[in-house]
């Protein structure tokens, strides 16, 4: 296993380093963001009622709740009707006093098509974080799947199941997610949202996907956009 393992250690450095010029380009090129440009943002309120399957974290194990924004986004940026893989961003200070974002994409939540990006042209779709954290006690991955029901107060306007499993599996429910309009704000902010700087409590990434993530990140931080939708060096 070692042998196996070893390599994939090494090319991720590498493999990092090309997503991350890749991303950089792409980020100067559309004026900041380099997927996801434009959405949607929400005031974002999960509510966590415990994993039956016990993973070490207690964002996932403990019942509590979250309050923040969350971003809807079409990743490429294709006009509908076209099919884009769509984004849902979540960001919320915690219990902790400190900031923490997940991001998840349109995917599929079978044993395999976990694994890949779905485009669709519904925006009322699975949502999944693709690759795997490290819990405690396991890898993990979230989804978010869509409650078909009606939402009170009238200002809510998406629903979702939130879901966590081993990477091979059965999902089980540990809480919900609600989406709601904010008054007076803007459609769409100039928010990032990052997820291997601001981890989700008690979890972390396995050091070959934070190798990989993280170049592109920074790549994407290293041109941000202002309130007027300038890039800013």
């Amino acid at each position: 296993m070692a042998g196996r393992i070893v390599p994939v250690t090494r090319l991720a450095e590498p493999a990092g380093a090309a997503l991350g010029a890749l991303f950089g380009g792409m980020a100067a090129l559309r004026g900041g963001k380099p997927v996801h440009p434009d959405g949607h943002v929400y005031g974002a309120v999960v509510r966590r009622t415990g994993s039956p399957r016990r993973w070490g974290s207690s964002w996932l194990d403990d019942a509590g709740e979250d309050r923040g924004i969350a971003r809807l986004s079409r990743a490429a940026g294709l006009p509908e009707p076209l099919p884009d893989v769509h984004g849902l961003a979540v960001s919320f200070t915690g219990m902790d006093g400190r900031r923490h974002d997940v991001l998840l994409a349109t995917t599929g939540l079978g044993r395999w098509t976990r694994f890949a990006l779905r485009p669709t042209r519904r925006i009322r779709a699975p949502y999944g974080s693709l690759m795997p954290y490290q819990a405690p006690r396991g890898h993990v991955l979230l989804a978010a799947v869509p409650v078909p029901r009606p939402l009170t107060p009238p200002e809510n306007v998406m629903a979702f199941r939130l879901l966590a499993a081993t990477p091979t599996g059965p999902w089980r429910p540990f809480g919900s997610l609600e989406l709601s309009r904010r008054p007076g704000s803007p459609v769409d902010d100039p928010v990032r949202f990052d997820p291997v700087r601001h981890l989700l409590p008690g979890l972390r990434w396995p050091p070959v996907l934070a190798r990989l993530r993280e170049p592109a990140y920074a790549a994407a931080r290293r041109t941000a956009v202002s309130p007027a939708g300038h890039t800013e060096a």
